[in-house]
């Protein structure tokens, strides 16, 4: 019997995922999460569950930030992205951090049987007519990613809620621990990404947004205080 996970904060497109993994896995048992904090709770509960579909855009995803860790935490986990975003090069960068299939949220029911089962039976799936999965990924996109992938699930959450421009006492209310232990994980996240500061933190995350370019951009040009 196989075990699926779905994670999407949208109801509505929740009730459509799971109606389609039902017709492609009658016996299925579905497990739902409708945020990244949900979800790894769910994994960690059933961690040999055999395929996450994904939304790119959900409370505490940033970019592809929560694909790459989720490939380092667990990276027998087949993993299909479900995303509204039908560009071509973001097709292909999901492919290249790991995921087994990427499937834009406008495709039919019948379309998204299709892509479950191709996945489940080993393949890459991709939209018919979209570009081949042979992609690189840029040296900063790739150490950034790989970098990610070696936190904790709590430093994980620090890093996603530092990308979103929290500060430490936010961090500290929303996780309910005290801005020391934040301002600790603080000290083993720029030691995993080999960073020395907050903003450098935020500019590695940035190598993991959609908009990768835009926000580096942003990124790199901020005032310094002086």
């Amino acid at each position: 019997m196989r075990e699926v996970l779905i994670a999407d904060d949208h109801p509505l497109f929740r009730d459509a995922l799971k109606r389609a993994v039902l017709k492609a896995l009658p016996d299925a048992i579905l497990r739902e999460a409708d945020s990244v904090p949900a979800l790894q709770a769910l994994i960690d509960q059933y961690p040999d569950a055999d395929l996450l579909l994904l939304d790119l855009h959900m409370p505490g995803a940033s970019g592809f930030s929560t694909l790459a860790h989720l490939r380092g935490q667990y990276p027998g986990l087949p993993i299909i992205v479900v995303s509204a975003h039908e560009e071509t090069s973001v097709m292909a960068r999901a492919v290249a951090h790991g995921a087994s299939g990427y499937i834009p949220k406008s495709v039919s029911v019948d379309t998204i049987v299709g892509a479950v089962q191709s996945v489940l039976d080993g393949d890459v799936w991709l939209p018919p007519g979209s570009v081949g999965p042979e992609k690189s990924l840029p040296p900063g996109e790739a150490e950034a990613a790989a970098r990610v992938a070696e936190l904790t699930p709590q430093q994980f959450r620090v890093l996603t809620m530092i990308a979103e421009g929290l500060l430490n006492k936010q961090i500290a209310y929303d996780l309910g621990v005290s801005e020391a232990t934040v301002k600790a994980h603080m000290t083993a996240i720029m030691r995993k990404l080999g960073v020395s500061n907050r903003t450098q933190v935020a500019l590695l995350a940035s190598h993991l947004a959609l908009e990768r370019d835009v926000i580096a951009h942003e990124l790199e040009n901020e005032p310094r205080p002086t």
